[in-house]
Formats: structure tokens, sequence, C-alpha cells
């Protein structure tokens, strides 16, 4: 059975994260946003000028292709909430939450521990700033819930490329390590 990751928001975590999934080989992408690429979206996110006011899903579908991963990209032009997330994540088996807000991310982790307690989530959190690179770490605090991340910055602190990049390989090594049958020992 081909597994489908889902990844939750494409700002500067899950751009990267789907991209880094699809260089390395994963077979289905569910990539999930409302929102369109702007010119403050390029100092950290996987786009580009030419993808200004294209909605990120349909930029990113095209940005997969243009690698050339042989990946089924399945895009969903939708803002999640709690009347539509059970819906939209039914078929996956990992999700990759890469979303903005505090209550947007804890919202997401809850349901999926909720209705969902056979699927991994992998969430992110505290990669602001410009600390120390090993600060970003990956924490195993259930059998299927990960958090990627330093777990004590905040956005107030400016956030930097380089550390969102660094926590969203996290996320990435982590789904890859699932799909291969491994665990954080954490």
């Amino acid at each position: 059975m081909e597994r489908s990751v889902a990844v939750c928001g494409l700002g500067g975590l899950g751009s990267n994260v789907a991209v880094m999934l699809a260089r390395a080989g994963v077979k289905k992408l569910h990539i999930i946003d409302f929102d369109r690429v702007d010119m403050t979206n390029l100092d950290r996110q996987y786009y580009f000028r030419r993808n200004i006011g294209e909605y990120k899903t349909s930029a990113l579908e095209n940005i997969i292709h243009d690698i050339g991963a042989d990946t089924e990209v399945i895009p969903h032009c939708a803002r999640l909430d709690g009347e539509n997330i059970a819906d939209i994540l039914k078929n996956d088996d990992i999700i990759c939450e890469c979303l903005d807000g505090a209550d947007e991310k804890a919202e997401l982790v809850n349901a999926v521990l909720e209705k969902f307690p056979e699927k991994y989530i992998i969430s992110a959190t505290g990669m602001a700033g410009l600390y120390s690179a090993n600060n970003i770490r990956t924490r195993r605090i259930t059998d299927k819930f990960y958090i990627c991340g330093d777990g004590t910055s905040d956005m107030s602190e400016g956030i930097y490329s380089p550390r969102v990049m660094l926590c969203a390989s996290h996320q990435a090594n982590a789904v890859l390590r699932i799909l291969k049958g491994e665990s954080e020992n954490e």
C-alpha cells in the first residue's frame, strides 16, 4: 500500500517539507493551503518571483513537477478548521503540521490525535531567532506524535530562513524514518 503524506500549510515549513519529500521519493503528497504567494514569502518559502499571485497549492505542485519528482501531488486549496479537518485528512497516513498560528497548530494536532489515533502527526514549534542550529531537534511525544523545533523560541524573535529550513528538514526526515519503519527514541 502506498502511503499518503499530507503537508498542512505551505509556507516556510510546508513548502520546504513538500519539496524535500518529493526529492526523497515520496510517491503521494497531499498539499493543503488557502493562500497565494506574495513577495514577502520569497525570503524563506520555496517559491519564486514567477509564482507571485498564484495559489500556493498550484505553484508548489508545478515546482514539484519541474523538479522531475515521480510524486503524485494532490493539491487542496482550503483553510483547515474544526469543520473540515477530518474530511480533508481522512485518506492520509502521515500528517505534517506546518501552520503559522499557535491556535491553528493546536486545533490540527488535537483533531488528528482525537479523530485519527492511527495516523502519525509531525508538528513544529520553536524555530525563530538566530539561536544555535543545534537547538532544533525532533522529540517523540507519543507513539505517533512528534514535535520538531527548539520548543522555546517564538515569532517575536524574528523568523529567519536557516532555522525554518532546519525545522522543515527535521519534519521531512521524521516522515522518511516513519515510512522506513524507524522512530525517534525520545
